[in-house]
């Protein structure tokens, strides 16, 4: 089928010469494509009935899911089905709509060409002021993008406010269909579509007359969301097409479906009143009222489970993590223990280690100090007897006790020395052996001296003092 429309679209503009596809289009779509009434309302003058009769309004069919509508890729442009009883467009339409798609159509192109030269030039300069480093470091003075359809109703919203008054009419959203109709979904209400098709005669009157009405729009921006578009634009066309516009002006009421399809609930073809239009619009509310209450219900009902659920799981986190902190606090404390009572083995295995090495060096030094007493005593030999050569010494021991024993007098000093340390008397291993009367101090540098030498023959009185 979309052959047959390309083939029809080629035809006649080879035989007209208009070159613009899209005004080739709309002209033999307005006469319901028929190449032949087409191509007779440019070149020929037939009688005909008025145009105001040929575009009359017909009810809108009753609402029924729109299979082929699909948000993703929408499907080629397909011929309206032909009408019971075929007429043809009169000779006003002929004069008045060919030069005014000629010009408009011109104005169009050259506004195009103007605005895509701008827009090319815009992004070079940007491209170069970054590459050269002059860019605003926030990004401030870059050139935003919108999406395509973004872009494309932003336009339309800017036109239609220059064309009819800001501030008047419904508040059309500035982005694409596919975003409009999700934030429909989100605020549980219809899409109201509006197809603007700018060169159609009855477009001005139904936009100022009945769009514009206060009580129109009202009533559409408190029980809708609205999302207009123009045909000769990208969106604009393919919704048409989608939706099976083939008469305008053209409205539509639509709500999302499964699958990224659509559902069309009403179709609003040709001029309407604003009261007609009401009429129409606040049936279609009601129809629709209960589906949409209940979704909306049963949105609050899965945000009040999500919630719910989200804060059970809050709840059993926070659980969790105070168990887990617990656990830690458990496993610390046991490690801490454990630390302490391995620290205090050790410490004990320490002090049974030192306390073993103490006794072994104890003993170590009394069997040094018992074979020092046996070497000394077999060093000193036997005791003399009494005799002019033999001296009687007394030493006293810091312990009170006394011991007596004679020498020869020719014995050294360090021989009284050996008597001491042969003895079981002193434990200390520095001291020194001292007379009173006089004082003298009998240390190592006289070790050497016979007792006689010393002064201390035929007997001698000393006591021993221990260094500290």
């Amino acid at each position: 089928m979309a052959e047959t429309v390309d083939d029809k679209v080629s035809y006649f503009q080879a035989i007209t010469g208009i070159s613009d596809p899209d005004l080739c289009t709309e002209i033999l779509a307005a006469h319901n494509w028929d190449l032949q009434v087409a191509v007779s309302s440019i070149t020929a003058n037939p009688s005909s009935p008025s145009a105001s009769a040929s575009t009359s309004s017909r009810e809108p069919a009753p609402s029924a899911p729109l299979e082929d509508a699909e948000l993703v890729a929408p499907p080629p442009p397909m011929p309206p089905p032909p009408p019971q009883q075929q007429q043809q467009p009169g000779i006003a339409w002929k004069l008045v709509t060919l030069p005014f798609y000629v010009i408009s159509g011109g104005v169009g192109l050259v506004a195009g060409t103007f605005r895509l030269g701008a827009w090319v030039a815009g992004g070079v300069l940007s491209r170069s002021l970054s590459i050269l480093g002059l860019a605003g470091q926030a990004g401030g003075d870059r050139l935003l993008e919108l999406p395509p359809s973004a872009a494309e109703a932003a336009d339309f919203v800017a036109e239609f406010e220059r064309e009819f008054g800001a501030g008047r009419g419904p508040r059309f959203v500035a982005e694409g269909f596919a975003d409009a109709l999700q934030r429909a979904q989100r605020e549980f209400k219809l899409l109201f579509v509006y197809l603007h098709s700018p060169d159609h005669p009855d477009t001005p009157a139904f936009c100022g007359g009945c769009l514009c009405a206060e009580p129109v729009a009202a009533f559409i921006d408190e029980n809708f969301v609205s999302w207009g578009g123009s045909i000769r634009r990208t969106e604009g066309f393919k919704m048409s097409n989608s939706l099976n516009a083939s008469r305008f002006p053209f409205c539509a009421v639509v709500m999302a479906s499964t699958n990224q399809r659509i559902m069309l609930l009403q179709q609003v073809e040709g001029p309407k009143s604003p009261e007609e239009m009401i009429t129409i619009l606040q049936r279609v509310v009601e129809e629709c009222a209960t589906s949409l209450v209940a979704a909306r219900i049963e949105a609050e009902e899965r945000l009040s489970n999500q919630r719910l659920r989200e804060e059970q799981d809050a709840a059993y986190r926070a659980a969790l993590e105070a168990d887990q902190a617990r656990e830690r606090e458990r496993l610390e404390e046991l490690e801490r223990c454990e630390r302490e009572a391995a620290e205090a083995e050790r410490k004990r295995k320490e002090e049974e280690e030192a306390l073993v090495r103490a006794a072994q060096e104890a003993a170590e030094r009394e069997a040094a100090l018992a074979r020092r007493r046996q070497e000394k005593a077999m060093t000193l030999g036997a005791e003399p007897e009494k005799g002019p050569g033999v001296t009687q010494v007394l030493i006293r021991f810091p312990t009170g006790e006394r011991k007596e024993r004679r020498f020869h007098s020719s014995a050294t000093i360090t021989s009284l020395y050996d008597y001491v340390d042969s003895l079981d008397c002193l434990k200390a291993e520095k001291y020194s052996l001292v007379s009173n009367f006089p004082r003298v101090t009998y240390g190592p540098e006289k070790h050497s001296l016979t007792l006689e030498e010393a002064g201390l023959h035929p007997q001698a009185s000393l006591f021993i003092e221990v260094e500290q």
